[in-house]
């Protein structure tokens, strides 16, 4: 089965967040995203594939950002493809491969392989879950919960998360909002799977403080140190008990690789748009599998789009530990797809052929800021 990518129209979107979401590095109250659509020919019949990009709109969580990827989309990576169809087509999974030459940029990459994936497997009539050998036909779900105003608000906060059935609680800290929230929450909540992520917001100084962390019964302790250093995580790990965790770092199945054999992971959080699509996402899965590291999926905040693709990944047998894949309704009062609920802890993988469901066009509409529409073919 090959494919022809006809056009790709980038939907630049604002969807108001329930609630501001806090990490060490940002505080989000809107999540401004891409939306990705591809009209496509596949083997004679015409479908159209959506993906959606990971970017933040400012590069504070990787390099890249929204208006970036705009640009390296249209002149880039869109002719590239475009160049590669010429000579006779392309798949999902040559996407990557024709797209190698540009350095970096993964979100934006994951973004169009989602894309040309959904309308492939569209074409077929198979769901994402078939095409992995996913058997799963739900997920535990963890919610992440931000930086608060207050210890006391912190509480209420996971209070009502719990009460909703989330399995797993994830604490953002940074330096000055660390040990006495986590001390809060753990005697509040003796027996709840609990974990914290730092977002790179702490160095190698700051082991002496980081190991206090120890002391409360923690899943793992996630990114604590700058996303470019393997070797001071390597060396957190050997002094800290609780298991280390990295999201930032890794971004290719090669960097998963590498971390794990230095010692530097002994979890992974794969975000597939971080590591440039849900190929490379299942390449780290497997890899971590025959190294007996857990893996867990992360999240970038999804639409529909991103959360139901994510929740087919996570049904693959290496993710062991509840991921960051909760209901829409924890960040969006109104989503662009179905909404995805918890149903007693767990969330749904979808059936649906395609990476995922369809968004509603005039809610995608309600969300839309702008457009752009780059012919391919």
């Amino acid at each position: 089965m090959t494919l022809q990518i006809i056009s790709a129209t980038y939907h630049s979107l604002e969807i108001p967040l329930v609630t501001p979401f806090t990490t060490s590095f940002s505080t989000q109250t809107a999540r401004k995203m891409l939306v990705v659509e591809v009209r496509a020919e596949v083997d004679g019949t015409q479908v159209t594939g959506w993906g959606e990009c990971g970017a933040l709109a400012e590069p504070v969580y990787s390099e890249e950002h929204t208006a970036g990827v705009l640009d390296v989309s249209e002149r880039f990576l869109l002719p590239l493809l475009g160049a590669a169809q010429r000579d006779g087509g392309i798949t999902a999974e040559t996407v990557g491969h024709h797209l190698e030459a540009i350095v970096g940029q993964r979100m934006a990459k994951a973004a169009l392989e989602m894309a040309v994936l959904d309308a492939q497997l569209k074409a077929a009539g198979t769901s994402f879950a078939d095409y992995l050998g996913v058997t799963s036909d739900k997920v535990a779900s963890g919610v992440s919960v931000g930086i608060q105003d207050s210890v006391a608000q912190l509480l209420s906060v996971v209070d009502g998360y719990l009460d909703e059935g989330y399995q797993r609680i994830k604490l953002k800290i940074k330096p000055g909002w660390d040990i006495d929230p986590v001390r809060a929450v753990r005697e509040a909540h003796p027996d709840v799977p609990l974990q914290v992520d730092a977002n790179a917001a702490y160095t190698l100084v700051d082991a002496a403080q980081l190991r206090k962390l120890d002391a409360y019964d923690l899943l793992l302790i996630e990114q604590p140190l700058a996303e470019d250093d393997l070797r001071q995580h390597a060396e957190l790990a050997r002094v800290m008990q609780t298991p280390m965790c990295l999201d930032e770092s890794v971004v290719s199945a090669a960097s998963a690789a590498d971390a794990i054999s230095m010692g530097a992971a002994a979890i992974i959080n794969i975000k597939p748009s971080r590591v440039g699509g849900y190929l490379e996402a299942r390449r780290i899965h497997d890899i971590a599998s025959a190294h007996g590291t857990a893996v867990w999926c992360g999240g970038m905040l999804e639409t529909g789009i991103g959360r139901g693709a994510n929740a087919a990944l996570a049904g693959l047998p290496g993710f062991t530990l509840p991921g960051d894949i909760s209901a829409s309704s924890r960040f969006y009062a109104q989503d662009i797809t179905t909404p995805f609920v918890l149903e007693d802890g767990f969330i749904r993988v979808p059936t649906t052929p395609g990476l995922c469901e369809d968004p509603n066009l005039d809610t995608l509409a309600d969300f839309t800021r702008a457009t752009r529409t780059v012919e391919v073919a």
